[in-house]
């Protein structure tokens, strides 16, 4: 993974363009990675990012006047979704995307949202709405060449992942620099966890995620995050099994490794673990399920 911060137009194969916008952070490393694919005549944009002026003017750039047939978003985060509507009115393409923020919830995920218990939100583009709905493995026949959408909820529930030549555009659910947020009631780590082995048996040979370079070795990399995952998920258990009981105790015992300003995420993946242990009837909470609830082994 490249250390150095790249330039903001990128060209990385013949057809494939990186457009990278301004917005680095500890959550999104050096900032979102928009993608341009296609030729001189018909050109498909992944990701329009952040609403910035500055990136709406690089991505119409790195078009070079070609006719834009659709807008592709993975998700609606904001650093996504939220530079959609410009792009469309500049280009005249429709936006398309599995739904709005809140489409693909879990029931478990929408009835602890409407109790008020949750938190999360972080990021959530609430206004997205796409222009066309895409279904799970829905493939798009294009000038630009066939795109298959395959939905991958996890970070969030609506997450799409794109399928184009030998590339799988990622998003968000796979990264090479980091483990994606998982903050529920848009997170899911069940739902993560099952998109992973799913993408696992689609075999792509490469994958372009939306933060950070290349994933060079998909196959890998999806395994390694299963065993991050794993080794969280245990331990977990074993701060209950040592007497933890509350969010905020089970997170300062489970992360002990990152700086303290990370401490609040990490604390969101801690809870989506602990909703999928409670779902599997190995971890109660008392008196109902949320973050100010007491958590026990079963």
């Amino acid at each position: 993974m490249a250390l150095k911060r790249p330039e903001q137009i990128t060209q990385m194969d013949r057809g494939l363009w990186r457009v990278l916008a301004d917005n680095p952070s500890p959550m999104t490393f050096w900032g979102t990675n928009s993608f341009v694919l296609g030729d001189r005549a018909s050109r498909i944009v992944i990701d329009p990012g952040p609403d910035l002026a500055s990136h709406h003017d690089a991505l119409i750039e790195a078009l070079s006047g070609a006719k834009v047939d659709a807008i592709l978003v993975t998700h609606a985060h904001l650093d996504h979704s939220a530079g959609a509507s410009m792009l469309a009115e500049a280009t005249g393409a429709p936006v398309l995307a599995f739904g709005s923020a809140t489409d693909g919830r879990s029931d478990i995920m929408n009835d602890l949202a409407a109790s008020g218990a949750l938190g999360g939100g972080e990021g959530v583009d609430h206004a997205f709405r796409p222009d066309q709905r895409l279904g799970d493995g829905e493939i798009l026949d294009t000038p630009c060449g066939t795109v298959t959408a395959w939905h991958t909820p996890g970070h969030m529930a609506g997450h799409l992942c794109f399928a184009w030549r030998d590339v799988l555009f990622c998003g968000d659910h796979i990264m090479g620099w980091s483990s994606s947020l998982i903050s529920p009631p848009d997170g899911d780590a069940a739902a993560f966890r099952n998109s992973c082995m799913r993408l696992k048996t689609l075999a792509p040979a490469r994958m372009l995620p939306a933060h950070g370079d290349e994933i060079e070795d998909p196959a890998q990399r999806i395994d390694d995050l299963l065993a991050h995952r794993g080794a969280r998920e245990a331990s977990i258990i074993e701060a209950l099994r040592d007497g933890m009981r509350t969010l905020n105790e089970i997170t300062m015992r489970v992360y002990t490794d990152i700086p303290q300003s990370h401490l609040p995420a990490a604390s969101r993946n801690t809870f989506a673990h602990l909703i999928d242990l409670v779902e599997q009837n190995r971890v109660s909470a008392s008196p109902t399920l949320g973050e100010s609830a007491t958590f026990t082994l079963l």
